[in-house]
C-alpha cells in the first residue's frame, strides 16, 4: 500500500479535475504495467505532449527508458497522479516536462514554480535519492506572446534546482531558437508548437550528457 501522506488535499487540486479529464490515459499506463514488466532503476520521463511524443526509446538506447507523458497536462496534474504515474516506478532519474500548458492557461510564474516544488516535495518524501532533470519550458512561435512569462518560470526553475544536488536543469530553449533569438521553424511541427524529429535530435543530443550526470551523481540530500 502506498503511504497515505502523499495524497493531495483538496486545496492541491487543480481547478479542473483532472480524474475526468485524464483517467482514462492513466489507466492506459496501468493496463500496459499489468502486462509487461517494467525496469529497475528507470530513467522516466513525464509530463506533457513534448514528453509522450518523444521517441525516448529510440532516442536514449542503452538507458532503462519509462515514458508517461500525456499530452496537455499541466504541472498540477501530473502532481495528481504522481502515485500511479511516478513513484510506484520507484526510478533513479526522472525527465520531466510540463509547464507549457500551464502558462497557456494562465498561470503565472509563481505558479508554475510552486507547482513544480510540490512535485519535488511529493517524489523527495518517497525517494529522496531520485534525481529530477526539468526540462524547461520550450520557446515556440504559437506561443511566442507567452514566451517573457515562460522564460521567467524557467529562470525560477533553474535557480531553485541550482540550490539542490538532486535536480537539474536542462535549458531546452536556446538551441531552438533562430540568429534572430525567435523559435526556428525548421525545429517543429507545421502547428509551431510542437517539435519535430530534428528538434527532438537536438534535444537528445544535449540532454543525454545531463542524464548521464544524473545517474551517476551520489544524491545526498543537502
Amino acid at each position: 500500500m502506498f503511504c497515505s501522506c502523499l495524497v493531495l488535499n483538496a486545496q492541491d487540486k487543480p481547478a479542473e479535475d483532472p480524474a475526468g479529464r485524464w483517467e482514462e490515459t492513466i489507466r492506459q499506463f496501468e493496463q500496459w504495467d499489468s502486462k509487461n514488466t517494467f525496469p529497475s532503476d528507470a530513467v522516466l520521463f513525464v509530463g506533457s505532449s513534448s514528453i509522450r511524443m518523444w521517441p525516448t526509446r529510440e532516442c536514449f538506447e542503452g538507458f532503462p527508458v519509462i515514458n508517461r507523458g500525456f499530452g496537455g497536462s499541466q504541472i498540477s496534474e501530473v502532481n495528481y497522479f504522481v502515485e500511479r504515474i511516478v513513484l510506484r516506478y520507484e526510478p533513479k532519474v526522472i525527465v520531466f516536462y510540463a509547464g507549457d500548458n500551464d502558462v497557456a492557461a494562465g498561470k503565472n510564474a509563481r505558479r508554475v514554480l510552486d507547482d513544480y516544488k510540490k512535485s519535488v516535495k511529493l517524489v523527495h518524501a518517497r525517494l529522496p535519492g531520485t534525481r529530477i532533470i526539468y526540462v524547461g519550458i520550450k520557446p515556440s512561435r504559437s506561443r511566442w506572446s507567452l514566451w517573457p512569462v515562460m522564460n521567467e518560470a524557467n529562470m525560477m526553475i533553474k535557480d531553485f534546482s541550482g540550490k539542490n544536488s538532486r535536480l537539474f536543469y536542462f535549458d531546452s530553449a536556446t538551441p531552438l531558437l533562430d540568429s534572430d533569438g525567435k523559435p526556428n521553424p525548421a525545429f517543429f511541427l507545421k502547428d509551431q508548437l510542437h517539435l519535430n524529429d530534428k528538434g527532438y535530435e537536438v534535444w537528445t543530443k544535449l540532454i543525454r550528457p545531463i542524464i548521464n550526470e544524473a545517474i551517476e551523481a551520489p544524491g545526498k540530500k543537502r
